[in-house]
């Protein structure tokens, strides 16, 4: 998660493997946008979803210019 207080909505993230990328709403746990293959960004879904309070609570960190929390990977 990119955190400056210019960060734009809706609330996101950017998940990167292997150089490739994909963004992530927040607020409804969908890709936006994805270079990965469907099962990562399954398991990047299941993720979110399951750490969905702690992602938008890190979000409201980031567009205060403060460092988010670490967050459990999956797994």
């Amino acid at each position: 998660m990119y955190f400056a207080p210019e960060e734009h909505n809706p609330p996101h993230f950017h998940a990167i493997y292997q150089g490739q990328k994909a963004t992530v709403n927040i607020n409804i746990c969908e890709i936006m946008e994805s270079e990965l293959s469907r099962k990562l960004n399954k398991l990047i879904l299941a993720w979110a979803e399951m750490h969905q309070d702690e992602l938008l609570a890190n979000w409201d960190l980031a567009l205060n210019g403060e460092n988010p929390y670490s967050i459990d990977p999956l797994k």
